[in-house]
């Protein structure tokens, strides 16, 4: 599996039939997510995305749909879809079961919450849920966010109210 077909699509080509990947998981619907959709598309593997971001991708298409809390089943892994609208209506993060590994998109960063000021943004929206469904995972969860270095639930657990009181 690839998560977010983002751009230089001649590499991700390359990587998706060296590693045997079939099908890419898209964390949400922004351009700098989806660019290289088209190639993955027309090159023969199925794009799925969150039905909530689906028209963002009406340019470039999709094939299936991600539905909340989906198990995804890629050879012995198993990922879990947890929905995190905010950053967009339809994000969503993937959690890897027996794992302490989580690749959230531009829900959460090293930092604070992805921005929320794009049409269908909302910070209020994307604070409840990193505190409801992101900060419950246990603190040496790895957060790998789609740009940027890892960091760990628990070293972002304790700035929840920082985030909230600068407002973003």
């Amino acid at each position: 599996v690839l998560i977010d077909a983002a751009n230089e699509h001649e590499r991700l080509l390359e990587l998706c039939q060296r590693l045997g990947v079939r099908r890419v998981l898209e964390t949400h619907g922004h351009w700098d997510h989806i660019q290289a959709v088209p190639a993955i598309r027309e090159a023969g593997y199925e794009v799925a995305v969150t039905a909530k971001d689906a028209p963002m991708l009406k340019d470039c298409g999709y094939d299936v749909f991600i539905d909340d809390a989906e198990v995804i089943e890629v050879g012995r892994l198993r990922l879990h879809a947890i929905h995190n609208p905010g950053h967009t209506p339809g994000s969503v993060s993937f959690l890897v079961e027996g794992a302490p590994l989580l690749f959230t998109g531009d829900t959460l960063f090293p930092g604070g919450p992805g921005a929320t000021k794009f049409e269908g943004g909302d910070f209020a929206t994307i604070i409840d849920s990193i505190d409801t469904k992101l900060f419950t995972l246990p603190a040496h969860t790895i957060v790998m966010p789609g740009h940027g270095v890892s960091t760990t639930i628990g070293a972002e657990r304790p700035h929840l109210q920082e985030w909230v009181d600068r407002g973003w």
